[in-house]
């Protein structure tokens, strides 16, 4: 889903067909059948794939799949050291990033490159983020992340969040908690942090949650309630995760 920010944020469905504006659609009944084939980020035609969609081609061998897009402490283009491909590493790891905290149905701590920090938000369906410093690479804001992870979780409690069940967290207190514990590297944190909120279009809160698996359910229907993060959420609790089924083919009904 493509997104733009707004109040409540602007949700937009990419098919190869249509372009769907999904907030128009809200109260109303989706049907989504999986046709059975999965077209890879490179255009083939693949009858499984792997972490992040991708073909087993594609993840064993593209930049875009390698280790350091999970996990930016093993970033090495700073070091001009080629993991897949050095020039598009470079392009990816060498530019600035953003080290944040986040309330996104628990209090967050992630990374992301600066440049992409608003969808970035959007997408783990955050409520409030607050930058808290900048990096020049990626690799500096991973080395960031993996301290910080010894005080934050770095996981999106997503059941919570689907649930708008968020705490209530300060997070430029928790900016001033951290300067405390890191009190030699103050320097290194940005003086003063802007904090950004969202809004998500939402008719119902769900009390519970219920995930649909739509390639072994072949198909999820119902009342569009709300959409949060890459969800859509669907009435009787129901949820659906679009970026988990990236590259399937499709038939979406709606009335």
């Amino acid at each position: 889903m493509a997104v733009y920010q707004d109040k409540p944020v602007k949700y937009y469905l990419n098919t190869e067909e249509d372009l769907f504006f999904l907030n128009e659609l809200m109260g109303r009944k989706f049907k989504i059948t999986y046709l059975g084939d999965i077209k890879c980020f490179c255009g083939k035609l693949v009858n499984n794939v792997f972490r992040m969609n991708f073909c087993y081609n594609c993840y064993y061998t593209l930049p875009e799949a390698s280790e350091a897009i999970l996990k930016p402490e093993l970033s090495k283009a700073h070091l001009g050291i080629e993991e897949r491909d050095l020039e598009s590493e470079k392009a990816y790891q060498l530019q600035p990033h953003t080290v944040y905290l986040a309330i996104s149905g628990g209090l967050k701590v992630g990374v992301t490159r600066t440049s992409q920090q608003i969808t970035r938000w959007i997408d783990q369906g955050a409520i409030k983020a607050l930058p808290i410093l900048h990096t020049s690479n990626r690799y500096e804001a991973g080395v960031w992340e993996v301290e910080l992870k010894k005080i934050f979780s770095d996981k999106t409690a997503w059941r919570e969040m689907l649930r708008w069940n968020d705490p209530d967290v300060d997070l430029l207190a928790e900016k001033n908690k951290i300067l405390e514990t890191f009190r030699d590297r103050q320097n290194e944190f940005l003086d003063h942090s802007e904090l950004f909120t969202f809004e998500y279009p939402s008719l119902e809160k769900p009390d519970k949650i219920t995930t649909i698996n739509i390639e072994t359910k072949k198909s999820v229907e119902g009342i569009l309630t709300g959409i949060r993060g890459q969800y859509l959420i669907l009435d009787n609790n129901k949820v659906f995760n679009i970026r988990t089924y990236e590259g399937r083919h499709v038939e979406i009904e709606i009335t």
